[in-house]
């Protein structure tokens, strides 16, 4: 009896390790394929052009960190990297000023045409006409004279906020209607509530819903490519990277651009660290809920 009751305690136990074990098995090998390409470009930045393209080996033969330096002198890092600093964090904080204005009008506000917009906005979440809409985008942005400027660029991305607006209007549902009604009674309006309460506790979903829309504005191409096809100098770091993939000649240089790939993803891991703590508060939150 006693052996019948041990054998029958451990087998829960065995499964349970057997579930975890397979589980980090799972886990490790989607880590690893996730990272493995990540790490051939990490690798392949530090090789020659004639190893990178000749060689079947993953590791390099000899370091080669002077092709940091002339990526970055070739793509002209320091002033690309300005304009994509300046397109994304215009876009950043333009995308979250508009998606967090029109989600708190649709969630606080009964209006006519409440459900067709709503409707539109989640249309453009699964309905992508990708390039169809590149020329009438330029052409509007030739009408208000700013198909030369990065402005152009910025317009066009801060109104792809489809995505932004959902995350931020799932947020406010969670904010109860009677904090609005007190801060009514103790003087505010429909606009100071937004500013003074809506906003502030809006602060991890905003860092969410910002990186997002920073991770995407820092990474277009199509976009800066055909607005500063007359000005170079308007380039932003993808524009950039491109063009370093031949080099004098004509010829090969990948691995020039492998090396501005991993220079151009620094930025985006910094704003990571500084809103990762944003994004830790949003899945204790989706937790306790």
């Amino acid at each position: 009896m006693n052996n019948t009751r041990t054998r029958s305690d451990m087998s829960p136990l065995l499964t349970r390790s057997f579930g975890k074990a397979v589980l980090w098995i799972f886990l490790i090998a989607a880590a690893l394929l996730a990272l493995f390409p990540i790490i051939m470009v990490v690798l392949g930045s530090f090789k020659t052009n004639q190893e990178l393209t000749g060689s079947a080996t993953i590791w390099p033969s000899s370091w080669h960190f002077s092709n940091y330096l002339e990526a970055w002198k070739n793509a002209n890092f320091s002033r690309y990297t300005l304009n994509s600093i300046f397109v994304s964090v215009a876009t950043t904080v333009g995308t979250l000023l508009i998606a967090s204005m029109s989600a708190y009008a649709v969630n606080r506000v009964s209006f006519i045409g409440k459900k067709a917009y709503s409707l539109l906005m989640a249309s453009t979440l699964f309905i992508s006409i990708g390039a169809v809409v590149l020329r009438p985008q330029f052409d509007l942005m030739v009408m208000l004279g700013l198909n030369k400027t990065l402005w152009g660029v910025i317009i066009i991305l801060i109104s792809a906020h489809a995505t932004c607006y959902f995350i931020l209007i799932g947020f406010f549902q969670s904010i109860p209607r009677d904090l609005d009604e007190a801060a009514m009674i103790d003087g505010c309006n429909f606009y100071s509530v937004y500013l003074r309460i809506i906003l502030p506790m809006l602060r991890p979903a905003l860092a969410v819903a910002g990186l997002g829309a920073f991770q995407g504005s820092w990474n277009e191409y199509i976009l800066p490519l055909v607005f500063t096809m007359s000005n170079p100098q308007l380039q932003t770091l993808p524009v950039g990277l491109a063009n370093l993939r031949y080099g004098i000649g004509a010829a090969s240089e990948v691995q020039l651009m492998m090396a501005g790939a991993c220079l151009s993803i620094l930025p985006l891991l910094v704003v990571y660290v500084f809103a990762n703590k944003s994004f830790m508060q949003v899945t204790l939150g989706a937790v306790k809920g």
